[in-house]
């Protein structure tokens, strides 16, 4: 009896996850199958079009009459300049706030778990104002209507975040490693950047993976700061397809949509093998 329940409690949870990944499935098929179609409307008479109708028009266009590889460009711009400037930037805070004892240490954590209690549109017209400041000191450089201002909201408000999760994998790290290599000599900088920081990959990874997919899926910081249609993200060009007052072109917007998921998937792929470990890892001890 206890096999019997046991093999239907196997058959009940694989159909619970096969129902699972074919609800996540289903919009994406669906996008897909409406980018394939040859028209504007987002709307069929069927579930799943009729394969004689299939077409790579909407590709086509996509790729040669709308700046959409621009676009994919900026936004793979902006967000890497996020992820790569908050790696090393949150690296070293995490690393100081998990092994140094120092004057603010307390307040200083307490203060970054209060910032990330406000939702990041409430400080939209202060960092309108920053950059436009920064925009003037700098010639344009830096400011409104750029890629690397851009870049700096994200740099900026990620760092609370960014910084927990990196001290809380240093503090489960075994401290004695570092104290062998200060007996043998090694000063603080060298065992962090011999010692520590190779080990840290696993949540330098995960630090990497979430400050690339917030500023590439961001929609409301790049409609508010970029005014030329060059300077757009993908979000803020995607959204012109379907902004028309009379028309839409829900077709271009779906095979833009499919286009733009690769970048995320490629970095997610080529990043998996640590994602699981930085996560579980980092939450031990913090």
């Amino acid at each position: 009896m206890s096999r019997k329940m046991t093999t239907l409690q196997k058959i009940f949870l694989h159909l619970a996850l096969i129902i699972c990944v074919g609800i996540t499935v289903m919009p994406v098929v669906l996008v897909f199958f409406a980018s394939l179609k040859d028209g504007s409307s987002l709307v069929s008479t069927s579930l799943i079009p009729d394969p004689r109708e299939f077409s790579l028009i909407n590709y086509r266009r996509l790729l040669t009459e709308t700046p959409f590889l621009r676009w994919i460009m900026n936004t793979v711009i902006v967000a890497g300049l996020s992820s790569i400037i908050a790696i090393a930037v949150t690296a070293l805070a995490g690393y100081a706030f998990s092994r140094f004892h120092f004057i603010g240490r307390k307040n200083g954590l307490m203060s970054m778990i209060l910032l990330q209690m406000f939702p990041a549109a409430m400080a939209m017209v202060a960092t309108f104002s920053l950059l436009q400041y920064l925009g003037n000191a700098t010639g344009g450089a830096i400011g409104l209507n750029s890629l690397l201002g851009l870049s700096l909201i994200y740099i900026g408000g990620g760092i609370p975040f960014n910084t927990w999760m990196i001290k809380g994998y240093v503090d489960s790290l075994p401290k004695e490693l570092e104290e062998s290599a200060l007996i043998d000599g090694a000063s603080s900088f060298t065992t962090f950047t011999k010692i520590i920081l190779p080990l840290m990959g696993p949540i330098l990874a995960v630090v990497a993976i979430f400050n690339f997919i917030g500023p590439y899926s961001d929609f409301i910081f790049p409609s508010v700061v970029m005014f030329e249609e060059s300077k757009y993200t993908l979000a803020v060009g995607m959204q012109s397809f379907i902004s028309g007052k009379f028309s839409s072109n829900w077709s271009l917007f779906t095979a833009a949509s499919i286009l733009g998921a690769i970048p995320i998937m490629v970095l997610f792929f080529a990043l998996q093998g640590f994602l699981v470990e930085g996560l579980t890892k980092g939450a031990v001890k913090g």
